[in-house]
């Protein structure tokens, strides 16, 4: 408003200017015909109205300049302003405006108080460029911590993964194990109902041929040796086998571990997705 005031006061002294020009350089005869004194009025009507024009133009562009900067400096903070055009005709405002105007300049003491006054910065390029710098080592210092969490949830996922890893062998060597046990026990089972089928063969044919009572003996004795071969592979077979089913308990703690793992990469994933 002030330098809008102090425009406004030296076009006014340009416009009293002309009018004194004319009176210094025209008026000097006391008495003027009608056609003089409208080439006078004519002149001075195409003066001061070029002064006028240039004034309000003037006006006009500074406004927008005005205007302009304050909404650019809006977009950088992603403001939306809004302006109301028929607010610019209320006379009552305008009234409040000249008012202030009048009290806030009516004198040469209240315009010095008035620059003595603090004022706020302006909001130039370097305080945009600060809040922006602010702002984007917050971001880079959140960025950091995020990265560290990344890293952390990604070594605790790799850890389960080996883990997992290893269950699974151990796993799958137990299955083989337990896969050789179950053909060792089948052989098993055929033997003995080979035996089984000889004795039965042996006590058939004993009480109907006495000729091949001998050869049937030494079959039974043959297959008792036999019987008793397996009865002892049985046996280690059992040993074994025992022994395997002693693992079974850290087959199943394996089994809960891996269930575990398994919970605990889905859990990573998830965070890892919310992330």
């Amino acid at each position: 408003m002030r330098f809008a005031r102090s425009k406004r006061v030296l076009r006014l002294k340009t416009i009293d200017s002309c009018f004194e020009e004319l009176k210094d350089s025209r008026l000097v005869e006391e008495t003027f015909t009608v056609d003089e004194v409208r080439e006078m009025l004519d002149g001075l009507q195409v003066v001061v109205r070029g002064e006028v024009e240039i004034e309000l133009i003037n006006t006009a562009h500074t406004n927008v300049l005005l205007l302009r900067q304050l909404f650019s400096q809006a977009e950088k903070f992603y403001l939306r302003l809004q302006s109301d055009i028929s607010e610019l005709e209320n006379r009552e405002l305008l009234e409040q405006v000249a008012e202030f105007e009048k009290t806030d300049f009516k004198s040469t003491d209240k315009i010095n108080k008035e620059t003595s006054k603090p004022k706020l910065a302006p909001l130039n390029e370097s305080g945009v460029s600060e809040l922006f710098n602010k702002e984007i080592v917050r971001l880079q210092e959140e960025n950091d911590k995020l990265k560290a969490r990344l890293r952390t949830l990604e070594s605790q996922a790799m850890s389960a993964l080996d883990e997992k890893s290893k269950a699974e062998r151990a796993l799958k060597d137990l299955q083989r194990v337990q896969g050789e046990q179950q053909v060792r026990f089948q052989e098993i089972s055929s033997l003995e109902d080979t035996v089984a089928a000889l004795k039965e063969d042996y006590e058939r044919t004993l009480s109907t041929n006495v000729a091949t009572q001998k050869d049937l003996q030494e079959s039974l004795i043959s297959a008792k040796h036999e019987l008793l071969r397996v009865q002892e592979q049985l046996a280690l077979a059992e040993k074994e086998l025992e022994k395997k089913f002693q693992q079974t308990a850290a087959y199943r703690n394996m089994k809960e571990i891996l269930t575990k793992k398994n919970e605990q990469i889905k859990e990573i994933r998830k965070r890892l997705q919310s992330a």
